[in-house]
């Protein structure tokens, strides 16, 4: 796993100003030096540094003061960011408390543990941070699932993505990927983003979503390929010596049949966005509209399945072609394919997913995997500043 991090830093020289007494129910200003106390700390470079207790002049009660780096905690922030950097590059928690003792910084697997989850849920949403980096409005949104296993369930994931950009926007857990959670999934992040694209799958809960939110769809051609490809070649012997007949009984020939198949792969490879492309296809459907449907239980027959996957493939013409013409306000443009949520999935979620042996709690998988996402969104800059999830 790529990932670009910067380590919080403990500077026990510096100490952070008070502009208002932490006691509740106290809004004093006015501090007094009252006393100067040794730290023992657990850090990779000091074992003890100053905190100063401060007297408030008004309510005349105390606090302490901890250098940068450093909080009430016997732990530093920046040893806390050396495990979670271990975690999140593929240790267990066990095995990075084991690491960390042996480079002479004890932390135990609880600790580290805590550490990870805590600075995974002071991530609690990539949305606002993708926007900055972005310029603002987000005008490609990119969706897509993806499942974990989590106490002997498997959970289903949710990621979008900044689709032009790859950044990822959301992830978020779903109780089901049925096209009414996906709609109203899919119209809370574009709403929050302004979008006017969707790029998905070829799935069709994600085309109904476009449809309800109305958004423009833009179909992976990559999916859809894949698809046709595999349609065509499991179908072709068998409509090669028309086994049961059914083109016979609608007067198509095997070998138009063939050619049509042909045709199809063709032009879902070529995706020009033409008039003429759109007529062939049309043409190709309507020659097997004599197709009878199955009755209730029976099986489809050759023509059937031909004029239904026509139809599919005619449907989805302009949701696939999309890419070809449009162009956002700010001469954004697409590459027609859902590849930015498939990374995402597989460097942000899966990657580290897959050296263990599921999560034990959903909070875990939300925390840790958007923890990463956030690391991997700063990998076009500086790198990630641990310091923003670690108090």
């Amino acid at each position: 796993m790529r990932l670009s991090l910067i380590l919080p830093p403990v500077r026990p020289e510096r100490y952070p100003a008070v502009a208002i007494c932490p006691h509740a129910g106290c809004e004093g200003r006015c501090f007094q030096h009252w006393q100067a106390v040794p730290k023992p700390l657990r850090d990779t470079q000091l074992a003890e540094v100053v905190a100063h207790r401060m007297r408030c002049v008004r309510c005349g009660r105390t606090f302490r003061l901890y250098p940068e780096g450093v909080s009430h905690d016997q732990t530093s922030a920046r040893l806390k960011g050396v495990a979670v950097m271990f975690y999140v590059l593929g240790m267990s928690y066990g095995a990075v408390a084991t690491a960390l003792t042996a480079l002479g910084w004890p932390l135990s697997k609880v600790a580290v543990y805590y550490a990870v989850q805590e600075a995974g849920a002071a991530v609690a949403g990539l949305r606002r941070e993708a926007m900055v980096r972005g310029g603002g409005r987000i005008v490609a949104l990119g969706a897509d699932l993806t499942s974990v296993r989590c106490g002997g369930q498997w959970l289903t994931v949710g990621i979008s993505v900044d689709a032009v950009r790859g950044t990822v926007l959301s992830l978020d857990l779903l109780p089901n990927g049925e096209a009414a959670t996906l709609t109203a999934w899919v119209r809370q992040v574009a709403d929050a983003i302004g979008a006017e694209v969707l790029v998905s799958d070829d799935a069709d809960g994600f085309k109904t979503a476009a449809d309800e939110t109305g958004l423009l769809p833009q179909i992976c051609k990559a999916h859809v390929q894949r698809n046709t490809e595999a349609w065509v070649e499991g179908i072709a012997p068998a409509l090669a010596h028309d086994v049961d007949s059914s083109l016979a009984a609608i007067g198509v020939r095997p070998e138009q049949a063939l050619a049509d198949c042909q045709t199809l792969r063709h032009l879902m490879s070529e995706r020009q966005p033409s008039e003429a492309a759109s007529a062939t296809l049309e043409a190709i459907h309507r020659r097997y509209l004599a197709a009878v449907k199955p009755s209730s239980g029976g099986s489809m027959s050759l023509a059937y399945r031909l004029r239904l996957f026509s139809l599919d493939r005619w449907n989805l013409w302009r949701r696939l072609t999309r890419y070809r013409t449009w162009e956002g306000p700010d001469g954004e443009t697409l590459d027609g394919t859902n590849n930015a949520c498939e990374r995402a999935i597989g460097w942000w979620v899966k990657e580290r997913y897959r050296s263990m042996r599921g999560y034990k709690r959903a909070e875990s998988v939300l925390h840790v995997s958007r923890l990463i996402a956030a690391m991997g969104n700063a990998l076009d800059g500086p790198g990630f500043a641990l310091a923003e999830v670690i108090p």
